[in-house]
């Protein structure tokens, strides 16, 4: 049913066209493909981020110009170039959620062993914007403009593999995963199907989805990849409540909707909490007793200073909604995530 949906290419994420490859040779990357590969959890470093040579630091001030180029998506966002040409997408304002949440998801994400993009929390002064370049009808100020809060983005290394740009992967297919081709386990796999659920993933199109190769461009005549990997790109409607419509103040950043989002709809079934947003791929789905239990361990790892570093350091307490920065403190977010693992930790499946 979802066989149609993507397919493959073997150009690097960061390059432009994408050479396109059968759905039989896609078909062959999912089923041996891998979502998870293990960390030293408890030494990740969640204030810093992954160690990127084209990463920032935290709040570090990131001049650039601004590039006219229509953005995707329906959240405020912009590119920016710095001195040597490299482009930026930035995503920025402080009503906007994803701004912090994306951060936080991202790094928990890496931390764990699941795959996602690089987020940096960053501070922005943009040469030739406007004072919110998401509104096109906006003429740019004289002064460079400053954004306090934004976030960077630097993709996964990888080559993407999709049958057209920004294609992705749907959840189900997760379930095209085979064990006996060495693909994912059943428990690695309940295991992202379950924390997506804790983070309230409410965006889960498959275009928020994608399928890298991480073993170079594949040879002539050769499989289309030996290391595929299905990986997290867009987490930034997370830590709030999965809603229809994919609502930024309800779905994102938000401690109240997102203590209020149990993590079970049915505990004795093991049936997660996460209802269908309309254009969502991820509805409600079992989990496994071997699932919970993998990430139940996962999760134990954490340390309380890296809970402290990671929402320190996605500036949650700072989000504002509607106006208002009434958002709880580092402690209560800590104090929710805690909730959460204990929902997980505590329950049991049926075998």
């Amino acid at each position: 049913m979802f066989a149609v949906i993507l397919a493959s290419t073997v150009a690097l994420a960061e390059e432009k066209p994408a050479k396109l490859v059968t759905l039989e040779e896609r078909r062959q990357a999912i089923a041996r493909a891998h979502v998870w590969k293990p960390t030293e959890i408890a030494s990740m470093k969640m204030r810093a981020g992954p160690d990127d040579k084209d990463g920032f630091a935290p709040n570090e001030v990131v001049q650039c110009d601004y590039v006219k180029k229509k953005m995707p998506g329906n959240s405020p966002k912009f590119t920016c170039a710095l001195p040597d040409g490299d482009e930026l997408k930035v995503k920025y304002g402080q009503e906007n959620g994803e701004v912090f949440a994306t951060v936080a998801a991202s790094r928990l994400l890496w931390a764990l062993g699941f795959g996602a993009d690089r987020m940096y929390p960053v501070k922005v002064v943009c040469r030739g914007c406007s004072l919110d370049p998401w509104d096109s009808a906006q003429r740019p100020e004289k002064d460079p403009v400053a954004f306090d809060y934004a976030a960077i983005e630097r993709k996964m290394p990888g080559h993407e593999m999709e049958s057209h740009p920004g294609s992705g992967w749907a959840w189900p297919e997760l379930d095209m995963v085979r064990e006996d081709e060495k693909g994912a386990t059943r428990a690695q796999r309940d295991a992202l199907k379950l924390l997506a659920v804790v983070l309230q993933h409410t965006d889960s199109k498959a275009e928020q989805q994608r399928l890298l190769c991480l073993s170079g461009k594949p040879k002539p005549g050769a499989v289309p990849c030996e290391k595929p990997f299905m990986m997290l790109h867009d987490v930034g409607l997370t830590f709030g409540q999965a809603n229809v419509y994919n609502r930024n103040a309800v779905g994102s950043t938000n401690l109240k909707e997102w203590r209020e989002a149990d993590v079970w709809k049915d505990k004795e079934k093991c049936i997660a909490h996460l209802p269908k947003s309309q254009s969502g791929t991820l509805d409600n789905p079992p989990i496994s007793e071997a699932g919970r239990q993998f990430l139940a361990d996962l999760l134990g790892k954490l340390t309380d200073t890296q809970l402290q570093d990671l929402f320190e350091v996605a500036r949650f307490p700072e989000r504002t909604i509607n106006g208002e920065r009434k958002n709880g403190s580092v402690g209560d977010w800590i104090d929710a995530f805690r909730q959460k693992v204990a929902q997980v930790t505590n329950n049991r499946c049926p075998a």
